[in-house]
C-alpha cells in the first residue's frame, strides 16, 4: 500500500567521466606534442581540477549513502506517544528524506498515539489506563509490514513521578518485549530516547520531590532527570538489529544554549509538547543519527527555509493524511477501542501527493 513510486537510478557517476579524466591527464602530461598549446594546457588543467572536485563530491555522496541506516526504498513505521501523534518532527524528517535522498526514498507511515507508553504504567486515580504500545504493536507490524521501525517513547513512561527503580524496570522490560516483537519480523529497529521535559513553563504546577501526589497535571519538578535515566538505559542496550539514537542529550544541550540568550526560552509551552522549533531539533537529531548529511544552519533559519519550500507543505499534507487514516486502520484502545476498515482511498491520495513532491524535487 506504499505511496512512493520507484525513482529512476541516476546514471551520472565516476564511470561516466573516467575516460575524460584519463585522456586529459595523458595530454596534460605531454610537453612535446604540437597540439599542446599553452591555452590548451590551461584548459586541461582546469578540466582536471573540475573532475577531481566532482569525483570528491561523488565519493562523499557514496559515503553518506553507505552510512545511512535506512535501506533504499525502506518501508518505515514510526511509533510513539502524543509528540509523535502531533507528528511535526516526522514531517521534518520526511522532508529531509525527500530532499536529500530522492533516488533511494523511503515510504513512511507514522501512527503515534497520545498518552501511550511501553511500560504499561498509568498514574493512580486516572479514570482510564494509558494506551500501551504492546497492545497494538503486532497489528501495526502486520498491517504496515515495515522493513524499519522508529520508536520514540519514555515521556509518559515515568508517569511524571520522581525516579524509581520499579518504573525504570517497567520501561526497560517493555522495551525488551517491543524489541523482540519487531526483530521477530526481520525489521530493523531504531529507538529514539525521549525529548526533554521543561519545568520552566510549569512553575505553578510542578511538585517537589517530597510532594504527596504526581502525574501529568502536577509533574515532578525534576522529571527531566528521570527521562535522562530512561535515555541512558536505552543507550546502554546492545541488541543486534537495534540502533539507539540519543535525542534527549542533544535536545537538552540545545535548550541550555537557547537559555543563555533568552532565560525564558522553552521548546514546549506546556513543558512536554514541543512547538515547531523543538520538532525541527528532534528531526535533525534523528536524521543525523540515521546518517543523513544535513545542511548546516541555525535552527531558526533552517525552520524558515523549510517552511518556505513548496515541497514541505506537500510532505506535511501527505504525512498528516496517512497518519490520520493508518492510526485507526491498525486500531487502538484509548478509553475505548477504535478501528476503521480501509486506507485505500487515502493511499491513492497520498500517491498523488508523492508524485507532486517527486516532480518538484526533480525540477529543483
Amino acid at each position: 500500500m506504499g505511496s512512493r513510486r520507484q525513482a529512476p537510478v541516476p546514471v551520472f557517476g565516476r564511470a561516466r567521466f573516467s575516460w575524460v579524466r584519463q585522456t586529459a591527464s595523458e595530454l596534460f602530461a605531454c610537453n612535446i606534442h604540437p597540439m599542446i598549446t599553452p591555452a590548451l594546457r590551461r584548459f586541461l588543467l582546469a578540466s582536471l581540477i573540475v573532475l577531481s572536485l566532482a569525483d570528491r563530491v561523488f565519493a562523499a555522496d557514496q559515503l553518506a549513502a553507505s552510512r545511512s541506516l535506512l535501506p533504499a526504498h525502506a518501508r518505515v513505521l514510526v511509533l510513539g506517544d502524543s509528540i509523535t501523534q502531533d507528528g511535526r518532527y516526522v514531517t521534518f524528517l520526511e522532508y529531509y528524506l525527500d530532499r536529500l535522498t530522492p533516488p533511494a526514498g523511503c515510504d513512511v507511515v507514522s501512527i503515534g498515539l497520545s498518552g501511550e507508553t511501553v511500560s504499561g504504567l498509568t498514574e493512580k486515580g486516572e479514570a482510564h489506563p494509558r494506551s500501551w504500545a504492546l497492545e497494538r504493536l503486532d497489528r501495526a507490524l502486520a498491517a504496515v509490514k515495515p522493513s524499519v521501525v522508529i520508536a520514540c517513547y519514555g515521556m509518559n513512561d515515568g508517569i511524571y513521578h520522581p525516579s524509581d527503580p520499579a518504573r525504570l524496570a517497567a520501561f526497560t522490560d517493555g522495551l525488551r518485549v517491543f524489541i523482540g516483537k519487531v526483530r521477530a519480523t526481520g525489521a530493523l529497529l531504531v529507538l529514539v530516547t525521549p525529548p526533554v521535559f521543561d519545568p520552566l513553563p510549569l512553575k505553578s504546577k510542578v511538585v517537589p520531590a517530597g510532594g504527596a501526589e504526581f502525574g501529568y497535571g502536577h509533574p515532578f519538578e525534576g522529571y527531566d532527570g528521570v527521562l535522562a535515566e530512561f535515555a541512558a538505559a536505552e543507550v546502554a542496550l546492545h541488541v543486534d538489529g537495534v540502533t539507539v539514537i540519543d535525542l534527549h542529550t542533544p535536545m537538552a544541550a540545545a535548550l541550555a544554549t537557547h537559555r543563555l540568550q533568552d532565560p525564558a526560552f522553552s521548546f514546549a509551552k506546556d513543558g512536554v509538547h514541543p512547538g515547531d522549533l523543538g520538532h525541527l531539533v528532534m528531526a535533525r537529531v534523528i536524521a543525523d543519527g540515521l546518517g543523513l548529511a544535513l545542511p548546516a544552519a541555525p535552527a531558526e533559519a533552517e525552520l524558515a527555509r523549510i517552511q518556505a519550500d513548496p515541497v514541505f507543505a506537500l510532505v506535511r499534507d501527505r504525512r498528516e493524511l496517512r497518519s490520520e487514516t493508518w492510526l485507526p486502520f491498525v486500531g487502538y484502545i484509548h478509553n475505548e477501542p477504535y478501528k476503521s476498515a480501509f486506507v485505500t482511498a487515502a493511499e491513492k491520495a497520498a500517491a498523488r501527493l508523492q508524485a507532486e513532491i517527486d516532480a518538484l524535487v526533480v525540477a529543483k
